[in-house]
């Protein structure tokens, strides 16, 4: 079989190495971890306890100081089974694919986790083993917010990366209000300006002055408009979303601190624009002007 093949069939644990970024990271799993539970679609399936398989892998972030051996400083493996726990106790589900999108997303609310594999299967539905595989990150949350009468609900901004030309165009402010108008949380992002950019042949460095590059055509472009307050934190951003607001996104901050960062050159503008908005969970990406966008996009990319 192909190594795709194989991959498919593995283990969550090989398919997190497989993936793996260049920076390596650490790994706590869990394996065959059985649990009863009435779930199911089929009226057959109502009322009848049927063992589910959990294989679970979380990606963690490095404790910044010494553990000390001291289990409060880790993502206790407990966490993983009680989130497990958790979700099926809240309510009876339909879907395989629901429990395992809430396991995940209990999962990477601990502080430590970054990513996580959860592999869920049924294991009395016929003679083999039926079930789903998800892969989730930290950065692919959604942002929430707790209306006044308690209920949680995800926030998706709208992500528009405007050309050059659109940054310059006599109808900018316009261009904007219609953007506002969708009712939407508007994330602006820019590419490189068409003036020159210093050259050092050091691809580190290169990558620094770009994004700075970058970071300066954000803000020619918030002298456009009082609306385009630049932004550089994914703690402003977030704020931004709650409250509504329209930003720009000055890029350095958050790509050099990514754990999960773009694999695009950083003079990329629609390929960082991109990989914004499958952060944020965009409800969109819109692009300006005639520029290709990276296939497998996991947001719509709508053209104006």
């Amino acid at each position: 079989m192909t190594t795709d093949i194989l991959l498919a069939f593995a283990h969550p644990e090989e398919r997190s190495e497989a993936s793996a970024g260049a920076d390596p990271r650490d790994r706590i799993s869990l394996r065959d971890h059985i649990v009863a539970a009435d779930i199911g679609a089929f009226q057959q399936e109502r009322g009848q306890m049927q063992r589910l398989r959990f294989n679970v892998v979380v990606e963690v972030r490095p404790h910044p100081a010494p553990l000390e051996d001291d289990v409060d400083r880790i993502l206790s493996y407990d966490r993983i089974t009680e989130a497990i726990a958790a979700e099926l106790a809240e309510e009876r589900l339909n879907l395989l694919e629901t429990l395992a999108e809430r396991v995940g997303e209990r999962i990477l609310a601990e502080p430590q986790a970054m990513r996580v594999f959860v592999r869920v299967e049924k294991l009395d539905r016929g003679p083999g083993a039926l079930g789903v595989e998800i892969v989730r990150s930290r950065a692919q949350a959604p942002v929430r917010a707790v209306d006044a009468e308690g209920v949680e609900t995800a926030l998706q901004p709208l992500v528009v990366h405007l050309s050059n030309a659109e940054i310059a165009a006599p109808d900018l402010s316009a261009r904007l209000d219609a953007l506002v108008a969708r009712g939407l949380p508007v994330i602006l992002t820019v590419g490189m300006p068409d003036s020159p950019v210093p050259v050092t042949g050091h691809r580190p460095t290169q990558r620094r002055i770009d994004l700075l590059a970058i970071e300066q055509n954000a803000w020619a472009l918030a002298a456009r408009d009082p609306r385009c307050l630049v932004v550089a934190t994914r703690t402003e951003i977030d704020w931004a979303i709650r409250n509504g607001q329209t930003v720009v996104w000055a890029p350095s901050k958050i790509v050099l601190d990514a754990v999960d960062g773009p694999k695009a050159e950083a003079r990329d503008g629609v390929a960082l624009a991109l990989w914004l908005a499958e952060s944020l969970a965009a409800i969109a990406l819109v692009v300006h002007g005639d520029v290709s966008v990276p296939a497998g996009s996991r947001v719509p990319v709508e053209r104006a």
